[in-house]
């Protein structure tokens, strides 16, 4: 049996010992609940299943007994409280879905619990996902683990903070703007947004269709490989899910690139740096632990390509149009008689309707919808909807340019370290801002992936921010886990007790 503590070992390392074994699923999940249940301080947890986990766990262990294998069978894994659960209440973090418990599993979730793996419980977001500092939910604020004083991103924050205090080794998350890499990044873990499509929506809560797409996060991309396989496939219930046939992205990620030696494991990979990726405002910290780690890509024989992507400032305006949009039309169900909260007391039948929503909605929520329903009024839907329809094509097309001339993007995450909790709270722009590098890719629907690469400013985490052309995750992946092979930092976890 391994000598590192269970609780220090990743998806790949642990799925290898309970196939050994090494270990029971039973002995794993218990360890990790009692780890659960000494840090839940950090707000990382809105419903932890003891109960159901252990049953789980010692289901595993009689199936493997009997000879049955499963890629994930008897690895605990958790679920952002956006995906909906048969056997756990869903929220959303708001309280418009409290007490909400959905007749079935969301396909990500179905998947996840056929290739073997355990549920511990539901993690904590910003409400509908809408957020880039896990503050915005009903249920109370996500501290970052490496300084609970400081926020882990989000909006899928409370995946980030779990699986970086190593409370679970991997966790589901979602990502319409960024809400999967920017928390990677913020907390020191790795968190793939696969290309638009390649994981179903089916049973994931929308808050913007166009964008929203669900990834893995974890310690390595080793370990994202191996929950996007189970994740991923077509799905017929999503209309918008992409009809390609199972891949297997471990496979891809030792591939690689034909032809590369083991010292030189990216030789020819031709990676792009878009200038307005790195701005005079990017932070220091940032900007140094970003070129170390391109630094390190070439050692490992991928050449550095100066590119372009000129319309990446136009993606914030775009973004907060386009998502607010759909955002007000998804949650426009939300009404007190169809879905959702209904207020007790009320005059009429749209006094209950107004009471139901002002109730049921935090302000982030009511701040979007409102914005939404503007720019797609009578009179408004062409000046702002239109536009930045046409402007996001514009996005797109710049990142096509980008690809004749590189294979992947790189850039940073964020143009800073995780803040203090409170710290944009009075200005929401400023939350927007911290976006500026994540959106493009979100826009033009490409996958992109987070990879810790270094410390920068008070000893926090700073990410390397990596992008490919449409369903290219499997190089994505080889190119990431090429860059941990060299280094250490997704080993590096925050000093808890």
């Amino acid at each position: 049996m391994s000598a590192t503590p269970l609780h220090e070992q990743g998806v790949a390392d642990l799925a290898r010992g309970l196939a050994a074994g090494a270990l029971s699923s039973v002995e794993l999940t218990q360890h990790l609940l009692a780890r659960v249940a000494a840090h839940r301080g950090l707000g990382a947890w809105l419903c932890v299943d003891e109960d159901g986990a252990l049953a789980q766990a010692a289901e595993a262990d009689r199936r493997r007994a009997a000879g049955e294998t499963a890629p994930l069978l008897g690895v605990p894994i958790a679920h952002k409280d956006i995906f909906v659960t048969r056997a756990l209440p869903t929220t959303a973090g708001s309280r418009m879905l409290e007490g909400y418990r959905s007749p079935f599993d969301a396909t990500v979730v179905q998947r996840l619990a056929e290739a073997g793996a355990v549920t511990l419980g539901k993690l904590n977001c910003d409400e509908f996902a809408m957020g880039s500092a896990n503050e915005n939910s009903a249920y109370g604020v996500v501290r970052n683990p490496w300084d609970t004083g400081r926020v882990p991103g989000g909006s899928s924050g409370g995946s980030a903070a779990a699986v970086a205090a190593r409370l679970v080794p991997a966790a589901t998350g979602t990502d319409t703007g960024g809400s999967i890499r920017q928390p990677a990044s913020f907390c020191g873990i790795t968190g793939i947004k696969p290309t638009y499509g390649v994981c179903s929506r089916y049973g994931m809560i929308a808050f913007a269709s166009s964008l929203d797409q669900a990834g893995p996060m974890a310690r390595s991309a080793e370990d994202c490989a191996l929950l996007l396989s189970a994740m991923s496939g077509f799905d017929e219930r999503d209309a918008t899910s992409a009809e390609r046939p199972p891949q297997d992205y471990v496979a891809a990620m030792r591939r690689g690139r034909d032809g590369a030696d083991a010292a030189r494991p990216l030789a020819g990979l031709r990676i792009g740096l878009p200038r307005e990726f790195f701005p005079q405002a990017l932070s220091a910290d940032v900007d140094g632990a970003v070129r170390a780690a391109l630094a390190e890509l070439e050692k490992l024989g991928a050449v550095l390509v100066d590119v372009s992507l000129p319309r990446t400032e136009l993606s914030i305006p775009v973004y907060y149009i386009i998502a607010p949009a759909e955002a007000s039309s998804n949650l426009s169900r939300y009404d007190g008689v169809r879905y959702g909260h209904r207020a007790e007391r009320y005059a009429d039948l749209l006094d209950m309707y107004k009471k139901s929503r002002a109730e049921g909605f935090g302000a982030e929520v009511k701040r979007r919808i409102m914005i939404g329903t503007y720019v797609l009024s009578h009179g408004y839907y062409d000046a702002y909807y239109l536009q930045a329809q046409k402007l996001r094509r514009m996005i797109a097309d710049d990142f096509q340019a980008c690809f004749a001339h590189c294979d992947l993007i790189a850039g940073p995450v964020t143009p800073t370290v995780a803040w203090a909790l409170g710290d944009k709270a009075d200005d929401p722009v400023k939350n927007y801002l911290a976006d500026i590098f994540t959106l493009p890719a979100s826009l033009a629907g490409l996958p992109g992936m987070s990879l810790p690469a270094g410390f920068g400013e008070h000893g926090l985490p700073v990410g390397l921010q990596l992008i490919g052309n449409y369903f290219d995750e499997g190089r994505l992946l080889h190119a990431a886990h090429a860059f941990q092979q060299a280094t250490d930092w997704h080993r590096r976890a925050p000093a808890l007790a």
